[in-house]
C-alpha cells in the first residue's frame, strides 16, 4: 500500500482474505505419517509468508484423482490470513513440501479484521 496525503492508495493484490488449505498427515508414497516436527518446518515457513496461520483439528476426506483413482485420507485444515499472490505461494510450497499431486485451497471470507490493542 502507498501512503499519499493520508490516504491508502489500494492495489489489487493488497487485499487480505481468510483461506483454509488441507495440509496431508501422511505421506502419499508408503502412507507414513508426517512427524509434528516435519509440519512444524511448514509452519514456520508458512508464517514467514503471511505471520500466521490457525492449525484446526484433523478431518477425514475423499478425493478421485483425475486418473480415477480414490484416495481416502485425513488432513489438517489450516486457515491463513492472506492476499492472493502469498497464498498462490503457499499452495505451491505445500503441494512441494508434502510431495502432493494436488492441494484444495478455498477462501473462507473476503473480509479479515486484524486489530491490536492500543498501547499507551
Amino acid at each position: 500500500m502507498a501512503w499519499q496525503d493520508n490516504v491508502i492508495e489500494s492495489f489489487p493484490d493488497t487485499k487480505v482474505c481468510m483461506w483454509e488449505i488441507l495440509v496431508p498427515t501422511v505421506r502419499r508414497i508408503g502412507g507414513k505419517p508426517y512427524t509434528t516436527r516435519y509440519h512444524r518446518v511448514w509452519d514456520t515457513k508458512v508464517r514467514e509468508i503471511t505471520g500466521g496461520l490457525t492449525i484446526l483439528t484433523p478431518a477425514k476426506g475423499q478425493w478421485v484423482s483425475p486418473e480415477g483413482e480414490l484416495f481416502v485420507e485425513r488432513m489438517i485444515p489450516v486457515r491463513i490470513a492472506a492476499t492472493r499472490t502469498q497464498i498462490d505461494k503457499i499452495i505451491d510450497l505445500t503441494i512441494e513440501y508434502y510431495d502432493q499431486l494436488a492441494a484444495l485451497c478455498y477462501k473462507v471470507s473476503e473480509e479479515v479484521i486484524i486489530r491490536h490493542a492500543k498501547t499507551s
